[in-house]
């Protein structure tokens, strides 16, 4: 059994609501403990992970969080630097699920969080169980 931590900028409660959901689902149903951590926004998400990783009490992590373009250049820092961050952790070894979401309004959001839909909490839970067999592989 490993213990996951889901990082989530709750910005959209309904949405990040139903990413969790998903995330939770993959993670409890595969047998492992998961806890919730929130954060402002998703700039803080790998931050956060980067803190809790040198707790040694995670295994892995799933980044959640829904980013909608607005008006200005914003959403490109947001969604890049994000998706940046948690990359390079990803680089440095650590097991983690991308699931923030970056999208053009909120219908396309709701479609991917929704875990009887696209279910992009899931998926991404999925990715850092997949991370995660490669870890044990290859490091430990």
């Amino acid at each position: 059994m490993a213990r996951f931590l889901i990082v989530e900028a709750r910005f959209y409660d309904h949405l990040n609501d139903q990413l969790i959901a998903g995330a939770r689902a993959a993670l409890e149903g595969a047998g492992h403990d998961v806890e919730v951590l929130t954060v402002p926004g998703a700039l803080e998400i790998p931050g956060a992970i980067a803190l809790a990783s040198e707790s040694d009490l995670y295994d892995g992590y799933v980044a959640i969080g829904v980013v909608i373009r607005g008006e200005t250049y914003h959403f490109e820092i947001v969604a890049g630097e994000s998706a940046r961050g948690i990359m390079a952790l990803t680089m440095d070894g650590m097991a983690i699920g991308n699931g923030i979401l970056t999208v053009e309004d909120e219908q396309q959001a709701l479609v991917r969080a929704d875990p009887a839909q696209k279910n992009k909490g899931g998926e991404a839970a999925q990715a850092a169980l997949a991370l995660l067999k490669l870890q044990e592989r290859f490091v430990r």
